[in-house]
């Protein structure tokens, strides 16, 4: 069977260069003798694949040398916790912005350990479009949940104090999450918490304080130089821009599909859209299926459709998705 399009929002596809590279290595890395599964994450082998790894994530996304990069167990959901737990030191309050379900999950979390004040909310809107903006207090640092967005673009990290991800979306499989910090923000955890939570302690140990997510991480560190090979983040941003152009376009131009966000609030990575008859919907997935086009179900708190297309997402993939969208409209509309 020829491998198909999956716009799954996560675990999502690899590059199928990065998977190839994999199938090589897998029982033998570069000679060793034993795949990358089997080593020690103290040897050097290991530690070789560990440190090119980081070093081509920091190149992509020009990290500052002030910035701690670590590459965790947990999921990015783990890291709700842990960013007050790392980031309070001493005060009783965090300034949240509330825009949909997993800022949602983030502030239950927080309010274990703080008072969080919703500086702003898109609740009024249902999500649709981003809430007015807050005026914030001081140098307070900002932390952003980036899973979706990292590696899609280039961004500022200097602009920020924490960016986690977890890295089933744009970075590699699941079980991996990568935090990058500010250096000045670590150290001073909330008295009594478990020692992996503590940034500190986990970037004196290049992330090894416990066995990290030893293959993860090393795909990782093929899709980051698999990046490398192909541009880097300037390029990938051309292609996600017009990936997600044409695919809201065929949207738009359409009165069978609709999207309900914003224009200045829409994803490049992920395309959410409803059919005129929602009756029509499981038959839309299943001939979907059954052209290659898997996981457009839309999140389960929102129902239709959900088209995620992230970098490993071949413009291909796009044009097929949108082949296929408007037959089924001729057919169906």
């Amino acid at each position: 069977m020829s491998r198909i399009y999956n716009f799954s929002a996560g675990p999502a596809c690899l590059p199928e260069a990065v998977l190839q590279q994999a199938q090589q290595e897998m029982t033998d890395w570069q000679g060793c003798g034993m795949s990358v599964m089997e080593m020690s994450h103290r040897g050097k082998e290991f530690m070789s694949i560990a440190a090119q790894a980081e070093a081509d994530l920091r190149e992509l996304m020009a990290i500052p040398d002030n910035y701690k990069v670590l590459f965790l167990q947990g999921g990015a959901s783990a890291q709700f916790s842990n960013v007050p737990v790392n980031l309070l030191r001493g005060k009783k309050s965090a300034d949240y912005i509330y825009t949909g379900q997993w800022s949602k999950k983030a502030i239950a979390e927080a309010k274990r350990f703080c008072d969080v004040n919703v500086a702003a909310s898109a609740e009024a809107s249902n999500f649709s479009v981003l809430p007015a903006q807050s005026e914030w207090c001081g140098d307070v640092p900002l932390v952003a949940d980036l899973s979706s967005t990292i590696l899609s673009r280039p961004i500022d990290v200097s602009k920020f104090g924490v960016i986690y991800a977890g890295a089933q979306k744009n970075i590699g499989p699941a079980g991996l999450t990568v935090v990058i910090v500010r250096d000045d923000l670590i150290g001073e955890t909330v008295p009594g918490m478990p020692v992996l939570c503590d940034y500190k302690i986990m970037a004196d140990n290049d992330s090894m304080y416990n066995t990290p997510p030893t293959y993860g991480w090393y795909l990782a560190g093929l899709v980051f130089a698999w990046l490398k090979k192909n541009g880097g983040l300037s390029a990938m941003a051309e292609v996600n821009e017009r990936k997600a152009n044409k695919l809201y376009a065929a949207i738009d131009d359409s009165d069978f599909y609709a999207n309900p966000i914003d224009l200045n609030c829409r994803s490049w990575m992920n395309v959410p859209f409803t059919l005129a008859n929602a009756e029509l919907d499981a038959t839309f997935l299943s001939e979907a299926k059954a052209a290659g086009l898997v996981t457009l179900k839309g999140h389960r708190s929102v129902g239709g459709m959900r088209a995620s297309i992230y970098n490993a997402m071949p413009e291909a993939g796009v044009d097929a998705l949108i082949s296929f969208m408007a037959d089924f409209e001729k057919r169906q509309g």
